[in-house]
């Protein structure tokens, strides 16, 4: 129903139209649509369109032209009037409401509230409805459609948000940018005012930078990547109402130096932990080469350890253990060994350090005995060495004589030689007349640029007459310039063998050393009758440290690779950047010594890139950097058995003698850090020994007392039990020496069989000896181990000196209260021997009958004369003791504690030292026990100062 329908029913009551008035239902609505028309005869009028403006949150419409509606049929009642507008349209939010009925004034309002960012204008159809021709009557009119446009006014409710929450940018010293980047900020308003940007700025004050209104951002000044690395720049934006921003955004700057081409992303320093492996050096190492095209790139990493011992770190074991390890031939006799009474003429050079490594000087010279070296060295033999050296000092370099064999007096011929001259090394041998009468090769020259570059090379001499091959470093070198000589005319002249300078016993008014070495030399051999293998020469100089690569197979096929004899130096290319840091990425530092050396090795790559069309395009710098070797783990080398036994006489002259080490073991031990159970305690760290198997080089075992007699004494070991586990070992009077690489257990079971014989045991009357064993030729050596061996003598005793025997107590059975003099008596008192026991029965009863007779008795049995006066002054002391012996009577009254029981004791006590003392001076021990001896006199004698002072309380006063 339309509004104001309504109004027809009084209006048509007015005009006296009925429903009851004369004639039938049907007429009279007939007559009524009649009258109607001749009342309401005009339609309403409206404009055919209008244009509303409507502010967004408000419900008022302002249209041009206003709402209005005009009707001709005006003043007539209902039919001149307005009753309603309608708005044709689906889900409007507009409502059209009459404001006067007579003038046709309209509003036209929201019915909810208007958003412009969901709308921002409507349009749609509007017409006008008159009243009819009363309010009863339907009969109403209605106008023309007109069209309604409205736009929807927005309002600045929304603030400019930035698309990005933070921006980064990446810029390059040096350069001013026109737009570094670009930050954009948007507007939810609908309106071109309100949601359009129109201005930027920058929060951040004092940097170096500017922003413009389309929000691209540049320096002001040029950057210093060493001034600051990075910029953080807060940034807000503006709407075209002025509104700010409601959160500023973050813009980073990162300043990168000028691109440089360059290796990146690697460490200068790398450790290394002993026992490690195969190590990656550069697991994360990148080229960068600026975007420059490459055609080809290699790369030489170099590992320089000349400055580790002899050029690298070596197996630092004695050169004949090295020998043995390599398989080298035996025989080899060493000129340089390590000062020992059977070594003495190395005693005098300068060492530089536990590797055996000589220094000479200009100025020292080294005499090698008659008979270490065969006079006549034959057709065949070799010589080995580690030398460095430099150039010579003077303008005019003179000869330096590294190994000579020369006449010992009245002429002054040179046998053989090794020696070095204006950087060549130059060996001479000369044949005598008896070898050859012709015309042979002499003198054999190598020039090397090594000879002279002040580093460590390995240097071995082959000799198969008339043809010489010098090996250095494992590599085979010819000599350049061969001289031919004579042979040396017969004598019967004496030649005397020298290392370090040649000697010049003739043509001198004095013999002496001429023609000296300036440099170091190491492991000095020569080999009579045989030379050296290639592989015994590659195994004596292998370096075991180097560089390495990690899966070999995983490398790239476009990579090559090249690795030096010693591999310390490792040559890589390929064409393609990814392939090569990849292969780079896989090298690897290797140290296999158990116990490697500590310290620094340096490292250097050195890369060389080639550009398409050119020879060198780009340079790369140098990388340095280096490796550090940490210290291992020191072990302790710990030797325990039995360290006293006796055995029967009949033992020590068989055949087979007596074992010394039956039960010898030899651990070692390395200590580790236990860590606490609980943190919050703050006691130190326990320390935990953990079992290290590990090899020995050498163990030696010395005579103490004296060194052995070879008429009635010696000691002996199977050579099989050496042999087949590969070890060496030399005899002598002063003991026995076991060397060679062997295992712990190795040598464990070495020491079990040696023995020694005595052929005369009756007049031993006790062996000492001393073991220790040592690991890398001293650097790591065991505790020592003292054993005492004695013998079990088989005597009958008589039943009165067994009942003395229970009268008076064995003074090794009693206890030692006597500090000064505990040593003394531990050694000759804890299990002795029947012997020494039969000796202390007969002194204590001879003591008991006359003191003056044992003395007697001692004096004719005593082999040395100190011993004597010794023994005389410990019996006085002891008589004499014997006779101070008094009782106290003030004792009880004046110290109620000591009664007679404790004064006895301590005369027991007085007797048991005077007793021991007198054992000890009975038994042939070594000069400790004199000493322990000395010091329990002086015991005694304090003892006995004591006794008188006592015996003089008791006098009156």
């Amino acid at each position: 129903m339309l509004p104001g329908r309504l109004c027809w029913v009084p209006l048509l009551l007015a005009l006296g139209v009925g429903s009851g008035s004369g004639g039938g239902g049907g007429g009279g609505s007939r007559r009524r649509r009649l009258l109607a028309a001749k009342v309401n005869k005009h339609k309403p009028w409206i404009e055919t369109s209008y244009h509303g403006v409507i502010t967004e949150n408000n419900d008022t419409v302002i249209l041009d032209p206003p709402l209005v509606a005009l009707d001709k049929d005006a003043p007539v009642p209902f039919a001149g009037e307005i009753c309603a507008f309608t708005i044709h349209g689906q889900e409007l939010p507009f409502e059209a409401v009459v404001l006067n009925k007579t003038s046709g004034e309209g509003r036209l309002r929201a019915k909810s509230p208007i958003d412009c960012e969901l709308q921002k204008e409507y349009t749609f159809i509007i017409q006008a409805y008159d009243c009819g021709t009363g309010p009863r009557e339907t009969a109403w009119k209605k106008s023309h459609k007109a069209v309604v446009h409205i736009q929807v006014k927005d309002v600045n409710e929304f603030a400019p948000t930035f698309k990005e929450p933070a921006y980064k940018a990446v810029v390059t010293e040096g350069k001013i940018y026109d737009s570094i980047l670009q930050v954009e900020a948007a507007d939810e308003d609908c309106s071109p005012q309100y949601s359009q940007i129109c201005n930027y700025e920058i929060v951040t004050t004092d940097v170096p930078f500017a922003i413009d209104r389309n929000g691209n951002i540049r320096n002001t000044e040029k950057l210093s990547y060493d001034r600051q690395r990075q910029y953080e720049v807060l940034v807000t934006a503006y709407d075209c109402g002025q509104k700010p921003a409601a959160q500023d955004t973050l813009v980073q700057v990162d300043v990168k130096p000028v691109c440089k081409p360059g290796w990146q992303d690697w460490t200068k320093r790398i450790e290394y932990q002993p026992g490690s492996g195969s190590m990656p050096l550069f697991p994360s190492i990148r080229l960068d080469t600026c975007d420059g095209a490459v055609s080809s790139i290699q790369i030489t990493t170099e590992l320089q350890t000349n400055y580790i011992g002899k050029g690298c770190d070596r197996e630092t074991y004695s050169e004949k253990s090295l020998q043995k390890l390599c398989g080298a031939s035996s025989g080899i006799i060493n000129l340089l060994p390590s000062p020992s009474a059977a070594t003495n003429w190395t005693a005098g050079l300068l060492v530089d350090s536990s590797e055996m490594i000589f220094r000479f000087d200009g100025r020292q010279g080294a005499k090698i005995p008659d008979g270490i070296v065969p006079k006549n060295l034959t057709d065949q033999f070799t010589i080995t060495m580690w030398m460095k050296h430099g150039p010579s000092p003077g303008v005019r370099a003179e000869k330096e004589t590294i190994l000579c064999n020369s006449d010992k007096t009245e002429m002054n011929r040179h046998h053989y030689a090794l020696y070095v001259h204006n950087c060549r090394l130059v060996f001479l041998l000369r044949k005598d007349f008896d070898q050859a009468d012709t015309f042979r090769p002499a003198e054999f020259h190598w020039k090397l640029d090594q000879i002279c570059d002040k580093e460590w090379h390995y240097y071995v001499i082959n000799v198969e007459f008339p043809v010489v091959t010098l090996y250095m470093d494992g590599a085979t070198y010819e000599p350049y310039l061969v001289t031919n000589d004579w042979p040396i005319h017969p004598s019967h002249i004496a030649m005397q063998l020298t290392v370090g300078a040649c000697w010049q016993g003739g043509e001198v008014a004095k013999p002496r050393f001429a023609q000296f070495f300036h440099g170091s030399l190491a492991s000095l051999t020569i080999r009579p009758g045989k030379m050296e293998s290639q592989k015994v020469i590659s195994c004596l100089q292998a370096c075991k440290e180097g560089l390495d690569i990690n899966s070999l197979e995983s490398l790239s096929q476009g990579i090559k690779y090249h690795f030096n004899p010693s591999q310390s130096v490792l040559v890589m290319e390929g064409d393609d950047i990814g392939n090569v840091n990849r292969a780079l990425q896989k090298v690897s530092y290797i140290n296999s010594r158990q116990f490697p050396t500590a310290g620094v090795r340096r490292l250097k790559i050195s890369s060389k890139v080639q550009c398409f069309g050119e020879d060198v395009c780009i340079s790369i710098p140098d990388v340095d950097a280096y490796v550090m070797v940490l210290q291992a783990v020191e072990p302790q080398i710990t030797l325990h058995g039995t360290d006293r036994f006796w055995r029967p006489a009949a033992q020590f002259e068989s055949a087979r003698g007596v074992l010394l080490f039956p039960d010898i073991r030899i651990v070692s031990t390395f200590a580790k850090a236990e860590a606490p159970g609980d943190i919050r305690t703050t006691a130190p760290k326990s320390a935990v020994l953990d079992e290290m198997l590990h090899n020995l080089d050498f163990c030696d075992i010395l005579v103490l007392g004296g060194d052995l007699d070879p008429r009635q004494e010696c000691l002996e070991l199977n050579h099989s039990e050496l042999h087949q586990r590969h070890l060496d070992a030399t005899n002598s009077t002063a003991g026995y020496s076991i060397y060679g690489v062997g295992s712990l257990s190795l040598y464990e079971q070495v020491l079990h069989h040696v023995r020694y014989r005595n052929w005369r045991p009756a007049s031993l009357g006790a062996r000492r000896f001393r073991l220790k064993c040592s690991e890398l030729n001293g650097r790591y050596t065991s505790n020592e181990f003292n054993l005492e061996v004695s013998v079990l003598h088989e005597v009958r005793v008589s039943d009165e000196e067994h009942v003395n025997h229970l009268i008076v107590q064995p003074p090794f059975l009693q206890s030692v209260h006597h500090p000064e003099s505990r040593s003394s008596i531990q050694h000759s008192a804890v299990v002795p021997s029947v012997a020494t026991v039969v000796i202390i029965i007969s002194v204590c009863m001879l003591v008991f009958v006359v003191a003056m007779g044992v003395y007697r008795v001692r004096m004719a049995h005593q082999h040395f004369t100190q011993e004597t006066e010794a023994a005389k002054e410990a019996e006085m002391d002891w008589d004499d003791s014997a006779l101070t012996i008094t009782v106290n009577p003030m004792e009880k009254h004046e110290e109620p504690g000591r009664g007679e029981d404790e004064t006895e004791e301590e005369e027991e006590e007085e007797v048991e030292e005077d007793i021991s003392s007198s054992s000890s001076d009975s038994d042939d021990s070594d000069e400790e026990e004199e000493e322990g001896m000395g010091r329990g006199r002086h015991g005694q004698s304090g003892a006995r100062q004591a006794q008188l002072e006592w015996d003089d309380s008791t006098l009156p006063y």
